[in-house]
């Protein structure tokens, strides 16, 4: 039976299951790579084998479910608390300020980072796990700011997904590939970097001419 037509076991105790299974498979994951075997995470949880595949159909199932849970207890909050600020109308520059400082904050965390370049090791055998890494990491972000950005009336974006994408780039791609090498930058480089970002974003998309620091007017792309 496939993952798509397989009833998993519902129910508190299922449920109360599930939630040892992935946490087990979590911790094992990140001590002994992708290669731990189901019948150890099994031993881990406190449940028999029979009991993991009946809640997942295989490894790969597993480290998915690992990953989403790891993003959502990293990035839930962060993205609850970006679509009410946008809800209650806060100014736009602040909602993406703060929206950046909990990226960071989530996805810097060590745990976190030891279960990106675990798939980054896998993903050429399993280009699954990256793809639920870009769907639950900011990718799941990129819908409800493309809608805020696309709702003012003082921006010019006509490349949305490029305009995302340099939004990372200038906020959060930074610490990311620092943090990867075990470095994580201080704490005032870190702020500078994601304010005076938000401020590049924003200012190279908003309507009309702009003025940089030096005086000179922003020249539009040929």
């Amino acid at each position: 039976m496939t993952s798509t037509t397989r009833r998993a076991p519902s129910g508190e105790r299922a449920t109360r299951k599930r939630t040892a299974i992935v946490r087990a498979a979590h911790k094992l994951f990140l001590e002994q790579g992708f290669g731990t075997g189901m019948d150890h995470i099994a031993a881990e949880a406190g449940v028999s084998k029979v009991t993991v595949y009946n809640h997942f159909a295989g490894k790969e199932e597993l480290f998915t479910e690992v990953v989403n849970d790891a993003l959502e207890q990293a990035l839930g909050r962060t993205m609850r608390a970006m679509q009410e600020r946008l809800r209650s109308g806060d100014d736009l520059r602040e909602v993406l300020t703060a929206t950046a400082r909990d990226w960071v904050e989530g996805l810097v965390q060590p745990e976190v980072l030891a279960l990106r370049a675990l798939i980054t090791a896998e993903a050429r055998r399993f280009p699954e796990l990256g793809r639920a890494w870009r769907e639950q990491g900011p990718d799941r972000f990129a819908g409800p700011l493309a809608a805020a950005l696309d709702a003012r009336d003082d921006l010019d974006i006509p490349d949305m997904d490029l305009a995302i994408t340099q939004f990372y780039a200038l906020v959060l791609y930074p610490h990311i590939v620092h943090s990867a090498y075990g470095d994580r930058l201080d704490p005032r480089l870190t702020d500078d970097l994601i304010t005076k970002g938000v401020d590049m974003f924003l200012t190279y998309y908003r309507k009309g001419p702009h003025t940089g620091s030096g005086g000179e007017p922003r020249r539009s792309p040929e």
